[in-house]
């Protein structure tokens, strides 16, 4: 299959582009609360290990508290992870086509979930097979 350029509209795009870039702002911002970038791989974040001090309530205390925040840290990374794969295929002019038919993905899919690399039809056809 050769890749198609997208039916879309530049003013979509670019509206869809700042949809995707607030979100990547927010995911940061959430992500930087509780957690660092890990200088040693791209696009990973480690969960902070808070020390609150040395008795045995508050031992239970951090390890609940890291207990939290370790899934959501997983969550928000794998959702900043498909912003910015949205982002790339904006930059490479891929952004709306379905990455298994090649057809243009609806608008309205879209603005409902702006990451969405799979059109409606590919994305039942997949779900029903798993």
């Amino acid at each position: 299959m050769t890749a198609q350029t997208t039916k879309l509209s530049q003013k979509f795009i670019d509206e869809m582009k700042m949809v995707l870039l607030e979100e990547k702002d927010r995911l940061e911002s959430e992500l930087s609360k509780f957690s660092k970038k890990n200088p040693h791989v791209a696009g990973d974040y480690e969960t902070s290990y808070e020390e609150f001090g040395d008795k045995s309530d508050e031992n239970a205390q951090e390890i609940t508290q890291y207990l939290t925040d370790k899934p959501l840290e997983i969550q928000l990374e794998g959702l900043l992870n498909d912003v910015e794969k949205a982002l790339t295929r904006i930059s490479k002019g891929a952004y709306g086509v379905c990455k298994y038919c090649d057809q243009t993905i609806e608008e309205k899919r879209l603005i409902a979930r702006p990451t969405s690399s799979a059109c409606v039809s590919c994305k039942k056809t997949l779900t029903q097979e798993l």
